[in-house]
């Protein structure tokens, strides 16, 4: 029996193809380097990329995706909204969802949390210090105080996204803003994990406590066993009713 976390890794997969300086640090993609550092650590990860038939997520791919990870910038308004309504769905009956860096602007990412999720940024190389703020949390595990990303893209307050159910990290930038940047949120069934950092000129994903993190959020968003949500009429506790949805 297969007891791996199975993982799907979205990407864009745009930029990796169209600009050498992302090139040139993500030469197979940001995806390719998620997902190879997942396989090492027992679980069993494949890709999906915007250019794919249904952006890669069919029905039997989201089917067989306990955890799936999202990285979008620029062509969010290119994701199918059929698409998006049908990894909402799955979201809501238990499958995990990790969103990263600029995915906060991502389709599915706004409509699960009900807002804009719009920020303040500025791409000029400030370093990222990554506070743990919640030390017990499953996500923080392993990661010590902080991360220290020498140089990053600077997202900045306000942020425009509901107030989390558990903040996990806030980060500290040397130009002097702060942001909250590992949110947890749960919708239906399902568990949501937002991770700040990762622009695409910096090697972000190739840092090991970045990637744990990223590891930890897959193992704390898997799926649990859960009695299915009903809605709709109901009969009274105990006297066998139905439910109609």
């Amino acid at each position: 029996m297969n007891n791996k976390i199975k993982v799907t890794v979205w990407n864009e997969f745009v930029h990796e193809r169209t600009m050498e300086e992302v090139k040139n640090v993500y030469p197979q993609g940001i995806h390719t380097v998620i997902a190879s550092h997942l396989n090492k650590v027992g679980m069993e990860a494949v890709t999906a990329t915007l250019d794919q038939p249904e952006h890669g997520l069919t029905e039997q791919t989201l089917d067989n995706t306990d955890v799936l990870i999202w990285w979008g910038h620029m062509h969010h308004h290119e994701v199918d909204d059929e698409i998006v309504e049908k990894v909402r769905r799955k979201v809501l009956a238990g499958m995990g969802l990790i969103v990263l860096h600029s995915g906060h602007n991502s389709k599915i990412f706004k409509k699960l949390l009900g807002s804009d999720c719009r920020l303040k940024w500025r791409e000029s190389g400030d370093m990222e210090r990554l506070w743990v703020v919640k030390p017990g949390h499953p996500i923080a595990e392993g990661i010590g105080d902080y991360i220290e990303l020498e140089h990053e893209e600077m997202y900045g307050e306000i942020f425009d996204i509901p107030d989390p159910d558990e903040l996990v990290f806030v980060s500290w930038f040397s130009s002097g803003e702060v942001f909250r940047s590992g949110c947890t949120f749960t919708r239906g069934k399902g568990k949501i994990f937002y991770f700040r950092p990762g622009h695409e000129t910096y090697p972000t994903f190739y840092n090991e406590k970045v990637l744990r993190v990223i590891q930890n959020g897959v193992k704390w968003a898997k799926p649990l066993d859960i009695s299915p949500i009903v809605f709709g009429h109901a009969g009274a506790v105990g006297q066998g009713g139905t439910y109609n949805l």
